[in-house]
C-alpha cells in the first residue's frame, strides 16, 4: 500500500480552525481545558484559552514532533515494541469546558462539543508523547445503532455501519464531519511517531444496523411476540441463552474439549423453535426506533440480541444492543447458540455454506480503512468467534495491502494459537492477576520457565475491568503496576485515565464483585453515556509514568525480549516482596525491579544478587542501595519499587 505522506485533512481542519477563529465570530464564552492537556508542570488546574488558538497551537506542536519511522516490514512485529495509550475518544477527551457542572450536549454555547473528538484528540498527543507511549489504541470509533441502547449515546461495540464513523466524534461547528476529522487525527499521530490501532467488531451488529434493512438475509430472526428472559432465569418459554441440563452441559463440554465438532448437542426444540426465515428486503420496516420485518403468512419477526458465547452455561442476560451475524446458512442451523456462533458444527461451517456476500463486505471493512485513513493496524474484538477461513482471509488481504500491518487479539489467553491465526499480540490475562499477590508470583514463574508464545498486555486494567487506583492499595497499586509492568516481556498498556488515577470504570464487563456493581449502574458507565475523567485529580501520577517508562526505554532490547532466558525470579526472604531480573543473553546488561506488594505498610527487602558491587543505584530515585554478602537490604516504602542495573 502506498502511504500518504501529505497532510490534507489536517490543513483542512487548520483552515477551519481559522474561519472559525476569525474577526466575525467574536467569543464571548468560557472555554476551559485541563492543565495536563497544555503542559505538565504543577498542580492540575483548568487553563482558560481561546479554543480555535489552543487547537491551532496542538497543530502547530503536531506538525514540530519527529514523524512516524518505518522500516523494513515485519509483518506487525513491531508490536513487541509497542508502548500503548488506549483511548476511547468520546470519553478520553471529554472535558467541561464551560464550567457549568456537566457535559453539554450535543455542544456548548461555543459550538464545540464536550464529550470526546477527533480534534479534541489530537490536541492530547502532546500530553501522550510526554508519558512515553508511541502508539494508540483506539476503541471502535464507527456508527453506532440505537435499539436497545443502555444509555444516552450508546455502546461503541454497537456498531450500526462499519464503513461509517460515529459523527459524535467530529466537531460540528468545523463543518468537516468524522472522517476528516478521523483521518486528520491519524496523519497527526503520525507526524508525531506514533502508529494508530483501531479496535472493530466483526462477529456481531447493532440491533438496527443498516445491514438489516439492506441485508436481513445476513441476521437471525425470531417472532416479535417471544419476550426476553429475565436475568438469572431459565424460563425456556422466553428469549435467552440456550438452557441445558448439567449433563448436556458435560457432553457440550467433552465434545469441544476433545475437538470433535460432527455433532455438537443443539438447543432444545423450544428454543429452536423461536427462530424463523429471514422476511424480505422490502418487508423490514422501522417500527418505533427498531426494525421489525412481516413473513408471508404475516408473522411480525425482530432481530433477536446477542449473549456470551462460551460457556454454553453462561448467566449474562442477552445484550440489548447487538445481536449476531449469520456467517454460515443452513436450514438445520437457523438458531443463535455455542455449536453457530463460537464453536461451529461441522456439518454447518462448510465452504458451500459460506454467507459469500456477507464474508466479502466483513473482508472489505479494514481495507477500507487502511485506504481511506492509513491506520497502522487492529485490534479484533471477539476475534475467537471467527471462522478461522475468515480470519485467514483477512489477514492476507491486509498484509497484502501494508506487509507491517499489525493483528491484535482480544483473548485472555496467551497461546500459540493466537500466533498461528496471524495475530501479533493478545490482552492476556496479566489484569486478572496482578492485584493477588501469589497469582502474581504463579505469573512470573511460568515467565521463567516456559515464558509466553506471543507479546502480551501488560496492564492492571482495560475499559472492562476495575480501575487499577479503584482496586486495594489504590494509587499506590497503580503505582507498583506501571513499575512492574514495564519490565515484564510484555507490552506496557496505559488506559486512558490511568494517568490520573481515574477510578471509575468504562464498562464493568470482568472481575467486578456483586456489591461493586451495585456502585456503577449500567446506564451511567461511559460505555454508554457522556462521562469525563477527573483530569484535575491532584493524585495523578502522568510524571512517574514518564519517568519509568524512560528508564525502561534504557532496556528495551532486554525487556522486549520474549525469551524465558531473560527473565529471572530473584529470591527474597520477605514473601511480601517480588522480585525479579531481566538479564540480556550475553549476560552484558542486567537489570531488577523489587517491590513490595503490601501498600499498607514498610517492609524490608533482602534479595539475593549476584554481583561484585557493594551497593546499587535506584533508577527511579537514584538512592544507594547497600549489598552485603551478595544480598541487597532495602526498606521499601508501601507499594514501592526499586529499579537497579547489577
Amino acid at each position: 500500500m502506498k502511504r500518504s505522506t501529505s497532510l490534507e485533512a489536517l490543513e483542512a481542519v487548520e483552515q477551519a480552525l481559522k474561519k472559525f477563529k476569525s474577526p466575525s465570530k467574536k467569543r464571548s464564552h468560557t472555554y476551559v481545558v485541563p492543565s495536563l492537556w497544555v503542559a505538565e508542570d504543577g498542580v492540575p488546574r483548568v487553563v482558560e484559552v481561546n479554543p480555535s488558538e489552543f487547537y491551532l497551537n496542538a497543530i502547530a506542536q503536531v506538525r514540530n514532533g519527529t514523524p512516524l519511522q518505518r522500516g523494513v516490514p515485519t509483518g506487525g512485529e513491531w508490536s513487541k515494541d509497542a508502548v500503548i495509550y488506549n483511548m476511547f475518544v468520546r470519553t478520553t477527551a471529554a472535558f467541561d469546558h464551560n464550567r457549568n457542572g456537566t457535559l453539554d450536549l450535543p455542544v456548548n454555547e461555543a459550538g464545540f462539543r464536550e464529550t470526546g473528538t477527533f480534534l479534541k484528540a489530537i490536541a492530547m498527543l502532546p500530553h501522550i508523547k510526554r508519558l512515553g507511549a508511541n502508539t494508540i489504541h483506539l476503541l471502535p470509533i464507527t456508527a453506532i445503532g440505537h435499539d436497545g441502547n443502555k444509555g444516552t449515546l450508546g455502546s461503541p461495540y454497537a456498531i450500526r455501519n462499519p464503513y461509517e464513523l460515529d459523527e459524535n466524534q467530529s466537531e460540528p461547528s468545523l463543518g468537516l464531519g468524522a472522517k476528516t476529522e478521523f483521518k486528520a487525527f491519524v496523519q497527526a499521530a503520525h507526524a508525531m511517531g506514533f502508529r494508530v490501532i483501531v479496535e472493530f467488531v466483526f462477529r456481531t451488529a447493532a440491533k438496527d444496523s443498516d445491514w438489516v434493512k439492506e441485508h436481513p438475509e445476513w441476521m437471525y430472526w425470531i417472532r416479535d411476540k417471544v419476550e426476553v428472559r429475565e436475568p438469572n432465569s431459565s424460563d425456556e418459554s422466553k428469549y435467552g441463552s440456550p438452557v441445558f441440563t448439567k449433563e448436556e452441559l458435560g457432553q457440550i463440554h467433552r465434545a469441544v474439549a476433545e475437538q470433535r465438532f460432527d455433532n455438537l448437542l443443539p438447543p432444545h426444540s423450544a428454543y429452536r423453535q423461536f427462530f424463523t426465515d429471514s422476511p424480505q428486503k422490502r418487508r423490514v420496516n422501522k417500527d418505533n426506533g427498531r426494525y421489525v420485518g412481516v413473513l408471508p403468512d404475516r408473522t411480525r419477526v425482530k432481530v433477536p440480541g446477542a449473549f456470551a458465547d462460551w460457556p454454553p452455561d453462561d448467566t449474562q442476560p442477552p445484550w440489548d444492543d447487538v445481536t449476531y451475524l449469520r456467517l454460515y446458512n443452513h436450514p438445520d442451523f437457523n438458531y443463535i447458540a455455542y455449536n453457530t456462533v463460537r464453536m461451529y458444527d461441522s456439518r454447518l461451517a462448510k465452504e458451500q455454506n459460506i454467507n459469500k456476500p456477507l464474508w466479502e463486505r466483513i473482508l472489505g471493512i479494514v481495507p477500507y480503512y487502511q485506504r481511506e485513513f492509513d491506520i497502522d493496524g487492529v485490534m479484533i474484538d471477539m476475534g475467537h468467534a471467527l471462522p478461522m477461513t475468515l480470519k485467514s482471509e483477512m489477514v492476507k488481504a491486509e498484509r497484502n495491502a501494508d506487509p507491517d500491518f499489525a493483528f491484535w487479539d482480544e483473548n485472555f489467553s496467551v497461546t500459540q494459537k493466537s500466533r498461528d491465526e496471524g495475530y501479533n499480540a493478545v490482552v492476556g490475562y496479566l489484569w486478572v492477576d496482578e492485584h493477588h499477590r501469589d497469582r502474581m508470583k504463579t505469573f512470573c514463574h511460568h515467565l521463567e520457565y516456559h515464558g509466553f508464545p506471543i507479546p502480551f498486555f501488560a496492564t492492571p486494567e482495560n475499559h472492562n475491568t476495575p480501575r487499577a487506583a479503584y482496586r486495594l492499595g489504590g494509587v499506590t497499586y497503580a503505582k507498583w503496576s506501571i513499575v512492574v509492568n514495564c519490565f515484564l516481556p510484555g507490552i506496557p498498556f496505559i488506559h486512558s485515565g490511568f494517568e490520573i488515577a481515574e477510578t471509575f470504570p468504562i464498562n464493568t464487563g470482568l472481575d467486578f464483585t456483586k456489591e461493586q456493581l451495585k456502585n456503577f449502574p449500567s446506564a451511567k458507565l461511559p460505555l454508554f453515556s457522556e462521562y469525563a475523567y477527573n483530569w484535575l485529580n491532584k493524585e495523578q501520577i502522568t510524571d512517574f509514568i514518564a519517568r519509568v517508562l524512560s528508564v525502561r526505554e534504557r532496556y528495551k532490547d532486554i525487556v522486549t525480549d520474549t525469551s524465558p532466558r531473560t527473565f529471572f525470579n530473584l529470591h527474597a526472604d520477605n514473601p511480601t516482596i517480588l522480585a525479579f531480573a531481566r538479564i540480556s543473553e550475553g549476560l552484558s546488561k542486567r537489570v531488577a525491579v523489587v517491590g513490595n506488594t503490601n501498600y499498607d505498610a514498610r517492609e524490608t527487602a533482602v534479595v539475593r544478587i549476584e554481583t561484585a558491587k557493594d551497593h546499587v543505584v535506584d533508577l527511579l530515585t537514584e538512592a544507594k542501595i547497600p549489598i552485603k554478602d551478595h544480598h541487597i537490604h532495602c526498606p521499601l516504602e508501601p507499594g514501592q519499587c526499586v529499579v537497579f542495573e547489577y
